[in-house]
C-alpha cells in the first residue's frame, strides 16, 4: 500500500524506492520526465535507471541526498536530473524507503516584476520561505537552509511536505494551505525532538498571504522564530505554579513526597526519587548535622515507566547512601550535584551500588541532579531526578528550576512534618490518658473505640467506666473542644476530675456542676484570652444492677441509644443541659430502668455528624446497625459486644476518616440475681445488734462464705451500732454477694457524713470505723435522697468466690 499525499500532483516526479534498491512507486510526473510508464519500472531495480550504471548500484547513506544524476530516458538518451532523496525509516505500518523527488522543470528564480519578487525580508537574518500559490516553494534566505539542512536551489518547486526539513511538515502544510484560502495571518508553533545532535526546540512559523496590487492572493511568506528559551520561560513558570497548588494538598509526608514527584515527571525528569532523613532514628527530629553514612528512607518515586522499575528501594524502604553517592554529596554540601553519567561522574557510586549500575545501563540513564530538601534551617532529605528517555541533559535553567520547585516542596513537607510530630504527641498523650481497658464489673460488659480525626487530629473526647460503691458502675463520655495537645490535656483534667467526683458518690446532675464549675476556672485560669479557652460537653450516667436503674445528666452531649430486649432502639428523652463552662446553669438528671440485657451506646458527635453523613442520617445508621445486634452462636457475650462496636464504625465511618474525633462506648446491662442481696431493717435500739448479727450470719452460711462469716460479722456489728447510735430511723442494712467481694451496707436517714478519728487511750468508744478500716478492703459513704449509706467491701477467699458472668 502507497503512502498518501494530500496535494500529490503530476508537476513533481515522485519515486518511492524500498530498502533493497526496489521501486515501489512511480508516478505520472516521473512518466513525464524519463518516459517509462509505472509497468515497466514497478518491481525493478531502481539503479537500471542510471544512465551511467549497470543496475546494481547502492542506495546513498544517511537521511537525506541531493544532487544531479544523470538517468536514462525510454527513447534511450541521457537526462540529467536534479534530485532530491529523503530516507523514511520503519514505522510500524510500512517498511522502511526512500522517497526520490524531482522539482517540477522551470522553477527559476520569479522575475522581477513577479509580485513574489517582492518579498523584501528575503534578506533578513529570521528565517523566510515564500510559497507560491500551489504551495510549492519560491525563495528562501540562507537562515531558512540552515533550519532544513538543504539548499535553496535544491528543493525550489517542492512541496513543504515533500524536502522533510521542517518539523511537524503535515501540520505546517495545512497551515499554509489556510492562510492561502482565507487570506488571514496565522501563527503555529512546532517542535522538535531532543536527539544526540542536540536538545529539543520550540520554533514560531508566523505565516502571512503574499498579494499583489489586486489584492488577490499570490502566495504564502513564512517567517520561522526559534522561541525555544521564552517556551522554556513559560514552561518554567508554569511547572512553579503547578507545583505551588498540587504540592501541600494535604498534612501527609507521604502524600507530600508523592505530589512533589508526580509534578517533577515527566517535564522536568524520566524518574524522579525522593529520600527522606528518617527522623526516628534521631529521637523524633531530622539530624542537626548530617554526617556520612546518611541513612534515607524512600518516601515516594514516580517514573514515566509504568510500575517505576529504575527504583532499587521501596516506598518505605531504608537504605544507607556513602560519602561519594550524589545524595550523600547534597546533603553534607547542602548544594545541588549535577551528574553526568558519559563524563565518568557516577562511575565510583555505580561500582559500588552494583545493582544500580545495572539500572542505569539497562534504561540508559545518562543524566541526574541530586537537590537536597532544606526548610526553616532543617535539612529533610533529598530529590533525585534522573533522565533517560530525555536525550538532552540537564542545564543549568534546570537546576534552578529543580531547586526552585525543591524549596516551595521544602516547606510544605516540613509542616507535615511537624503536623506529624504533634499529632503523634497528641494522640499518645490521648490515649495515656483514656482507660486503656475497661474494668470488669459485675453491673455491665463494656467495650469501646476511639478514633482521631482524619485531618483535625487528635482532639479531647473521652470515655470512662468507673465502679461505685454496692456493686453499682458510672459511664461517661466527654468531648473538650479544639484539637491538638492543648485539648488532650484539658480532656486529661477533667477526665481525672470525674472519676475524683465519681467517688465521691456524687448524684449525676451535681456531679456535672462541679464539673462545670472546674471548667469555668480553667478558663479564667487561662486568662480568658482564648487561646486558652476550654469548653466540653459532657454524658454522665450510673447504672445500679440492684434495682436495674440508671440515672443520667448531660451537658450539651448528644443523648444515649438504648436497646431493650426484643425492641427497636430509641433514643433516650434526656434533658439536654448547656455545655460545661457556660457558668451558673442548672443540670437536671432522668431515671430510667433497663431491664436485663440492655444495650446502651454512648458517643460523641464526630461519629453520627461526619462529612458523609448528616447528623440525622448518622443516627440513622446507628439504630440500623445496634437493632442487628444479636449474640452470635457460640460467641461469647464481650466479643458480641465488640463485633457490634466494629460494625458501628464500619457502618457509619467506611474510611475511617472521620472529620472530628470519634469515642464510642457501648455496655449491657447485667441484674443482680435476688439470691445474692439480703436486707434487714434494724431497730432504734443497740442491744437489738446481736440478733441482727446472728441473722447475717446465717446467710453467710447459706452463701457458703464461711471463712469470711467473722470479719463481716464484725464490720455488720460495727456499721450497725454507729447508724443506730448516731444516725437516724430508719436504720437499713443490706449484703450483696458479689464475684469475689462482700459487700455490706447501712442507710440512715441522716445527712451527716462519718469520719475516721484517732481515739485516745482511755475512750470508750471512737474506734470503730478504724476497725472498718483494717479489716475491709475499701469502705466510704455516699449520700442519698433519703440520708446517707456507709459502706464497706471485703475480698473474699479464692474458694468462696462466686464464677464470673461472662463479660466480666
Amino acid at each position: 500500500m502507497s503512502r498518501g499525499y494530500p496535494f500529490d500532483e503530476a508537476a513533481t516526479a515522485r519515486a518511492v524506492i524500498a530498502d533493497d534498491g526496489t521501486l515501489l512507486e512511480w508516478n505520472e510526473g516521473a512518466r513525464r520526465l524519463l518516459g517509462h510508464s509505472a509497468d515497466a519500472v514497478l518491481g525493478r531495480p531502481a539503479a537500471r535507471l542510471l544512465a551511467n550504471d549497470d543496475g546494481t548500484g547502492p542506495l546513498p547513506s544517511g537521511g537525506h541526498w541531493d544532487g544531479t544524476l544523470d538517468l536514462r530516458h525510454s527513447d534511450g538518451r541521457t537526462v540529467p536530473v536534479r534530485l532530491l532523496a529523503r530516507h523514511r525509516p520503519a514505522d510500524g505500518t510500512h517498511d522502511g524507503d526512500w522517497l526520490v523527488l524531482a522539482p517540477p522543470p522551470g522553477t527559476a528564480p520569479p522575475l522581477a516584476d513577479d509580485p513574489l519578487a517582492e518579498a523584501g525580508l528575503l534578506q533578513s537574518p529570521c528565517a523566510v520561505a515564500v510559497y507560491d500559490g500551489q504551495l510549492r516553494l519560491c525563495r528562501m534566505n540562507d537562515a531558512m537552509a540552515r533550519i532544513t539542512g538543504l539548499p535553496e536551489e535544491r528543493v525550489r518547486g517542492l512541496r513543504i511536505t515533500e524536502t522533510g526539513g521542517l518539523p511537524q511538515p503535515e501540520e505546517l502544510e495545512h497551515s499554509l494551505r489556510q492562510v492561502l484560502s482565507t487570506g488571514q495571518r496565522l501563527d503555529v508553533r512546532v517542535h522538535t525532538c531532543a536527539t544526540d545532535g542536540g536538545p529539543a526546540r520550540t520554533w514560531l512559523a508566523r505565516m502571512a498571504p503574499v498579494t499583489d496590487a489586486d489584492g488577490r492572493v499570490r502566495g504564502v511568506v513564512v517567517a520561522t522564530h526559534d522561541v525555544t528559551e521564552s517556551d522554556r520561560a513559560r514552561q518554567r513558570l508554569r511547572l512553579v505554579n503547578e507545583a505551588s497548588v498540587s504540592v501541600g494538598t494535604s498534612l501527609d509526608v507521604i502524600r507530600t513526597a508523592r505530589e512533589l514527584a508526580d509534578v517533577c515527571v515527566p517535564v522536568l525528569a524520566d524518574f524522579v526519587t525522593i529520600d527522606l532523613l528518617d527522623p526516628a532514628e534521631h529521637g523524633g527530629e531530622p539530624p542537626r548535622r548530617v554526617v556520612p553514612p546518611v541513612p534515607l528512607r524512600r518516601a515516594a518515586h514516580r517514573s514515566v515507566l509504568e510500575g517505576e522499575p529504575e527504583a532499587v528501594a521501596e516506598p518505605g524502604g531504608s537504605e544507607v547512601y556513602p560519602e561519594f553517592s550524589p545524595q550523600a554529596t547534597a546533603l553534607l554540601t547542602g548544594r545541588t550535584v549535577s551528574a553526568a553519567v558519559a563524563a565518568g561522574d557516577l562511575d565510583k557510586w555505580l561500582a559500588w551500588s552494583a545493582e544500580r549500575g545495572e539500572r542505569v545501563r539497562q534504561f540508559g540513564i545518562h543524566a541526574t541532579l541530586a537537590v537536597p530538601i532544606h526548610a526553616r534551617g532543617t535539612t529533610l532529605g533529598v530529590v533525585v531526578l534522573a533522565r533517560h528517555r530525555r536525550r538532552d541533559p540537564f542545564t543549568a535553567d534546570d537546576v534552578l528550576l529543580a531547586e526552585e520547585i525543591t524549596a516551595r516542596a521544602a516547606v510544605c513537607l516540613d509542616n507535615a512534618r511537624r503536623y506529624s510530630r504533634e499529632r503523634d504527641t497528641a494522640l499518645a498523650l490521648q490515649r495515656s490518658l483514656l482507660p486503656r481497658r475497661l474494668p470488669p464489673t459485675a453491673a455491665l460488659e463494656a467495650t469501646s473505640r476511639y478514633l482521631p480525626a482524619a485531618r483535625a487530629g487528635v482532639g479531647g473526647d473521652w470515655f470512662d467506666v468507673i465502679p461505685l460503691s454496692g456493686t453499682r458502675v458510672a459511664m461517661v463520655v466527654g468531648d473538650v473542644v479544639g484539637h491538638g495537645v492543648q485539648a488532650s490535656a484539658a480532656m486529661g483534667r477533667l477526665r481525672t476530675a470525674v472519676r475524683t467526683l465519681a467517688d465521691l458518690d456524687l448524684a449525676p446532675d451535681e456531679l456535672l456542676t462541679h464539673l462545670d464549675d472546674l471548667v469555668v476556672r480553667l478558663y479564667e485560669e487561662s486568662g480568658g484570652d482564648g487561646g486558652g479557652e476550654v469548653g466540653a460537653t459532657c454524658l454522665y450516667a450510673v447504672y445500679d444492677p440492684v434495682s436495674r436503674r440508671c440515672s443520667l445528666a448531660r451537658a450539651g452531649h448528644p443523648p444515649p441509644v438504648v436497646l431493650e430486649p426484643g425492641k427497636p432502639p430509641r433514643e433516650l428523652d434526656l434533658p439536654s443541659g448547656t455545655p460545661l463552662g457556660l457558668g451558673g446553669l442548672p443540670f437536671e438528671s432522668a431515671e430510667v430502668e433497663l431491664p436485663e440485657g440492655t444495650v446502651i451506646a454512648l458517643y460523641t458527635d464526630g461519629l453520627v455528624a461526619s462529612r458523609d453523613s448528616a447528623g440525622d442520617r448518622g443516627r440513622q445508621l446507628l439504630f440500623e446497625v445496634l437493632g442487628d445486634e444479636t449474640r452470635r452462636p457460640g460467641e461469647r457475650c464481650g466479643h458480641a459486644l465488640d463485633a457490634t462496636c466494629d460494625r458501628v464504625l464500619d457502618a457509619l465511618l467506611p474510611r475511617g476518616d472521620a472529620a472530628d474525633d470519634v469515642a464510642l462506648l457501648l455496655a449491657r446491662t447485667h441484674a443482680l440475681p435476688a439470691d445474692q442481696v439480703a436486707a434487714w431493717d434494724v431497730p432504734d435500739d443497740p442491744a437489738l445488734v446481736a440478733p441482727v448479727r446472728r441473722e447475717v450470719g446465717e446467710q453467710l452460711e447459706r452463701w457458703s462464705l464461711t471463712e469470711a462469716a467473722f470479719t463481716a460479722e464484725l464490720v455488720v456489728s460495727e456499721l450497725v451500732t454507729n447508724a443506730i447510735r448516731y444516725g437516724s430511723q430508719p436504720v437499713r442494712l443490706r449484703l450483696i454477694h458479689d464475684a469475689g467481694r462482700l459487700i455490706c451496707e447501712v442507710s440512715d436517714a441522716s445527712h451527716t457524713a462519718p469520719h475516721l478519728r484517732r481515739a485516745k487511750t482511755f475512750d470508750e468508744g471512737g474506734r470503730g470505723l478504724l476497725l472498718v478500716a483494717q479489716l475491709t478492703q475499701r469502705w466510704g459513704s455516699r449520700h442519698t435522697a433519703e440520708g446517707k449509706t456507709i459502706w464497706a467491701e471485703l475480698n473474699l477467699p479464692a474458694d468462696e468466690r462466686r464464677p464470673e458472668r461472662d463479660g466480666q
